[in-house]
């Protein structure tokens, strides 16, 4: 009944590590625990699951979670999972003692919005379970909220050390640096990469106004994509640069149109060896 209102364990944290699915668990931890070391913030960790007995919903839903509850296993048995990963994670450093694990389980889209009500940073994974999958999209589209995507390959850590941004002078670039300006500021480098830009190096100018305008310190860099995709130029220039975190505006033609033709955000999501810092903004209608 109150699962849509703001949570008491994480509506004062400044990062929230959200555990849909306990194969990622330990790598959103330490990077939400990074991320909230960087600025001196706290750290929330919350459990949320689709649970079709707490569910209002049509009937053709709550059968599909019913039929995923034969293959990932029941609500409860996911949070054990859940809960051993997080408890295993706390016991290795006496200064996580003092860090709750929140629980919220019915509909999906209610608990996300409630666990992630204030939080300037959700630490997220992109793929994994059907709660996994849904709760990431609940909150790029729904509540367009900053994420950290982990790699699937897992944390290597020094989340800030090197800092890509992916820049073009588009409101979904500049709503994304705004959203991580606290995160950049504590960067120990930042560079801001433009691909094929214009011959007027308009992506060039706008990066060094954005960055003045934010006082964060910066190199910017235009490279040619010589016949690659946005995606593989992005990923090849932040390895060669030894990055350790990529910054873009995430789906900025929307969800399923990227779903369809394959575009920077989704390619990235699925071949990235970094951490993904993104935001998706909402189309300004005039």
């Amino acid at each position: 009944m109150f699962a849509d209102r703001p949570r008491e364990l994480t509506i004062h944290a400044d990062v929230l590590a959200l555990l849909p699915d306990f194969a990622s668990a330990r790598a959103c931890l330490d990077i939400a625990e990074d991320a909230a070391r960087a600025i001196q913030g706290r750290m929330a960790v919350a459990h949320i699951g689709a649970d079709p007995e707490a569910m209002i919903a049509a009937p053709e839903e709550i059968d599909l979670q019913m039929l995923r509850n034969l293959e990932e296993g029941m609500p409860r048995e996911r949070l054990e999972r859940v809960e051993r990963a997080f408890n295993e994670w706390k016991g290795a450093n006496t200064a996580r003692q003092e860090i709750p694990l929140d629980d919220c389980r019915g509909d999906l889209a209610r608990c996300v919005r409630s666990e992630c009500h204030g939080i300037g940073l959700v630490v997220a994974p992109a793929h994994g379970s059907m709660d996994a999958r849904d709760a990431f999209h609940d909150v790029l589209f729904k509540e367009c909220k900053l994420v950290l995507v982990p790699p699937s390959g897992g944390y290597a850590g020094k989340l800030l050390q090197h800092v890509v941004i992916g820049w073009k002078p588009h409101p979904h670039a500049r709503d994304a640096v705004f959203a991580a300006r606290r995160w950049l500021a504590a960067a120990d480098r930042v560079t801001v990469l433009c691909i094929d830009d214009e011959t007027d190096d308009s992506y060039q100018l706008t990066a060094r106004e954005l960055l003045a305008q934010l006082s964060l310190r910066g190199d910017v860099v235009a490279v040619n994509s010589d016949g690659r995709s946005v995606a593989e130029s992005l990923l090849d220039f932040a390895g060669a640069a030894n990055a350790t975190c990529l910054l873009i505006g995430a789906f900025r033609h929307g969800y399923f149109l990227e779903l369809l033709l394959g575009r920077v955000t989704r390619s990235l999501l699925s071949h990235a060896a970094l951490p993904l810092l993104m935001k998706h903004s909402l189309p300004a209608w005039p």
